[in-house]
């Protein structure tokens, strides 16, 4: 056992087994192999550290965002926004909203997308989480109904459109940005290393809901529900000040170099890359839909009113807040292990699994037991998500060429955020709604998605150490 320092990235053997991060210290059991370099130069240490950190500080804010935005339209945007339309008119109605601001990520994956491949990682990564975070604060500013009528309704759906335009690259930039610093051999361990911050975020919005939802009804609609929102300026400032010391990567670098850099790389891609953007797609229906149906939709069918516990806001966020601690170490664990056995074959038993456990995981949700719902909560995000997501972080970067590797992230992951994220809240709660909250609606959802992301595996080329200085796609 050796104990070697988070900067110290030309250490001369390449780690395997078991990672934990903490403190700053990277500590492993070690073989005797070279560590890979990383593309296109030696691992700048200070340069992974920072790329690290800023990757993860704008997950955190990403996810914050995305989880206080799901729970309000899940527990408390309906009644605050839509009361006329009646209870389950006022969900509906909510989780359009929620719907909304994934249909704008695609428009936002092509704006930054073409940014971040035309003049760099960097300044995406500032811009995006500016307009991301500004947007969260502004919605806790809003009026409600009682106090303005549908002004404050399309005001919210203003500004969940520009969270969505937000959000729509700042991912793809994360994944981008650390794998093009990260050392080759090990790029599926650091390019999950981020997406701990999603699981950050998620902590923080779900602790904060759970928090909030043991107030009284009236505090809680009054004014309590605006502090998450309001409080997710402090993460907008870290994040910035962070970024702003970032260096651009050395793929980039050797594009400018070369002067290869694409002057229209939206039209590359389409003409280059559909069948990779398509793998994209499909690899993210499992992953991001079933995301979406754990910590959203099923949140609103235990507290609907003809729901498991009608009318509880806490046992959902509770539930969400304990299978985030479980899926911080999970997505960093499926990363690694991708790194030995291939991204491929993870991706393909993590989809599996999330099929087979469908109906037997949601049939339990409906027995009334908490632990049950909190253990199902606990596999179906912390194994089930994780498993797809760990080997996703490094494999996308890795299925497209540096030309316009940005835009095909951000593509593939917002084009897929739309058909499953987006719209799985808002036609499952139509789907409940009709079905007399069948629980066979979220298992079968479910089963679906996962399903559609396991016949994909088979389309989906190794990518597993792939140069990333190559202009062409893998195949």
């Amino acid at each position: 056992m050796v104990i070697i320092p988070f900067g110290d990235c030309s250490y001369p053997t390449r780690p395997t087994g078991v990672w934990s991060v903490l403190e700053g210290v990277l500590v492993t059991t070690t073989t005797n192999t070279p560590l890979a370099e990383a593309d296109g130069a030696v691992v700048d240490p200070d340069q992974l550290r920072r790329a690290t950190l800023a990757s993860s500080v704008g997950s955190a804010l990403e996810y914050y965002d995305f989880y206080i935005y799901g729970l309000a339209s899940a527990l408390i945007f309906g009644p605050l926004f839509f009361k006329p339309l009646g209870d389950d008119g006022a969900l509906i109605a909510s989780f359009a909203t929620y719907g909304v601001g994934f249909a704008a990520r695609p428009f936002g994956g092509m704006i930054f997308g073409y940014i971040g491949d035309r003049f760099g990682r960097k300044m995406v990564l500032i811009l995006t989480i500016g307009l991301m975070g500004t947007a969260s604060f502004a919605i806790g500013l809003l009026p409600t109904f009682e106090q303005a009528g549908m002004v404050g309704a399309v005001l919210l759906v203003t500004l969940r459109i520009l969270q969505g335009l937000g959000a729509g690259a700042e991912q793809a930039g994360a994944t981008t940005l650390i794998s093009e610093v990260a050392p080759r051999r090990r790029r599926g361990f650091f390019a999950a290393l981020p997406f701990v911050g999603i699981q950050l975020g998620t902590l923080l919005g779900a602790g904060t809901f759970a928090l909030i939802a043991m107030a009284d009804k009236a505090t809680l609609e009054g004014w309590l529900w605006r502090v998450p929102f309001l409080s997710s300026v402090l993460l907008i400032a870290v994040a910035i000040f962070i970024r702003l010391r970032l260096k651009e990567t050395p793929v980039f670098k050797e594009l400018e170099k070369h002067k290869n850099v694409a002057k229209n790389p939206i039209g590359q891609l389409w003409k280059h890359s559909k069948k990779n953007t398509l793998i994209g797609i499909g690899l993210r229906m499992g992953e991001n839909g079933n995301s979406s149906i754990y910590s959203a939709l099923l949140i609103a069918f235990l507290a609907a009113k003809d729901g498991v516990f009608p009318g509880d806001k806490f046992i959902g966020p509770v539930g969400l807040l304990i299978a985030a601690g479980f899926a911080a170490v999970m997505v960093v664990t499926f990363g690694a292990v991708s790194d030995r056995f291939g991204r491929v074959p993870v991706y393909r038993y993590g989809a599996l699994f999330q099929a087979l456990i469908a109906l037997p995981a949601f049939y339990l949700v409906t027995l009334g037991n908490v632990t049950l719902v909190w253990i199902v909560m606990v596999v179906g995000i912390a194994l089930g998500v994780q498993s797809m997501l760990g080997p996703q972080c490094p494999l996308l970067p890795e299925l497209f060429g540096s030309r316009y590797r940005f835009t095909g992230v951000a593509m593939s992951r917002e084009l897929s955020a739309v058909m499953a994220g987006g719209l799985v809240p808002l036609v499952g709660a139509a789907l409940l709604a009709v079905t007399d909250h069948s629980w066979l609606v979220l298992a079968i959802y479910s089963l679906v998605l996962a399903l559609i992301s396991f016949v994909t595996t088979f389309f989906t080329p190794e990518t597993v150490g792939r140069d990333l200085l190559l202009t062409e796609d893998a195949s």
